[in-house]
């Protein structure tokens, strides 16, 4: 085995997974404690120590990733996100880029790239995007009807809450995520309009418990569709493996029986 070979062996053994994702939740917590002043006044220096640390290794993992994988490593997508995670973290951070040391918090995302239930996840989301895109053109499609019935319906009288399309599309959007719609919005429109509950509440049933929980459904349903899938690819490939072991034995036993025939011509032609 040469010393390529030897190397993906590293990379790719579980233990050294492990000592990632260690590193990667220890680094997550190290720049949590970076945001509080106490921490920073008992320990600061030892915090930026262990963060550039920990940086040094994220790059030196990438690096031996990128040496044992060679071109298969931009074929990964999960590769291609761990390599922009650890690029981004080596922008400056000073002066007018000082707002970047706020994305050194995106390197605890390769959790998702090395923990394989997170990937499952993450694939689940992925497979469902069609999908979503049509649910939210469906919902977009009922949020504008609704904003400009509810810009001729009320602006006049608030106007700070429905006087414009945008304004009415922000009311709407707070009244279906039920955040105060009810004392903060609805209630206060209805003294004026006593009738303005029947828009909102259709618009709440229809918004809320009908087409957002379409985005649930689909998100389920495509976790299921990629576990079958993935069981089938497997059972595809134990066929193949047990079609091969099928044929290898074939082929010993058809080695064996030669090498039978031929000690026994040997046999014959010694007598």
């Amino acid at each position: 085995m040469n010393f390529r070979n030897r190397l993906q062996t590293l990379v790719d053994a579980p233990a050294f997974s492990r000592f990632i994702i260690v590193l990667i939740v220890l680094n997550a917590i190290s720049l949590g404690l970076e945001t509080w002043p106490a921490a920073m006044a008992a320990a600061g220096g030892f915090l930026l120590w262990f963060d550039r640390t920990a940086l040094i290794v994220f790059t030196i993992e990438i690096g031996l990733r990128l040496w044992a994988h060679r071109g298969d490593f931009f074929r990964d997508p999960w590769s291609i996100f761990d390599f922009s995670i650890v690029a981004i973290a080596w922008l400056p951070a000073s002066g007018p880029l000082a707002v970047l040391r706020a994305l050194r918090i995106l390197r605890v995302l390769r959790l998702m790239s090395i923990v394989p239930q997170m990937k499952k996840v993450v694939g689940a989301l992925l497979y469902a995007l069609p999908g979503m895109g049509s649910i939210l053109a469906v919902l977009l499609l009922l949020y504008y009807v609704a904003a400009v019935m509810a810009t001729n319906l009320f602006g006049a009288e608030f106007p700070d809450w429905f006087g414009s399309i945008g304004a009415s599309m922000f009311s709407l959007f707070q009244i279906m995520t039920l955040e105060s719609w009810s004392m903060g919005i609805v209630r206060p429109v209805m003294e004026v309009y006593p009738l303005a509950w029947a828009f909102f509440v259709p618009f709440i049933v229809i918004t809320t418990f009908a087409v957002l929980n379409l985005f649930i459904a689909l998100v389920v349903n495509s976790m299921q569709s990629l576990q079958e899938e993935t069981a089938r690819n497997f059972a595809t490939e134990a066929t193949l493996a047990h079609d091969e072991r099928v044929a290898l034995h074939r082929q010993l036993d058809d080695i064996s029986a030669q090498i039978q025939q031929l000690r026994s011509s040997l046999r014959v032609t010694a007598e």
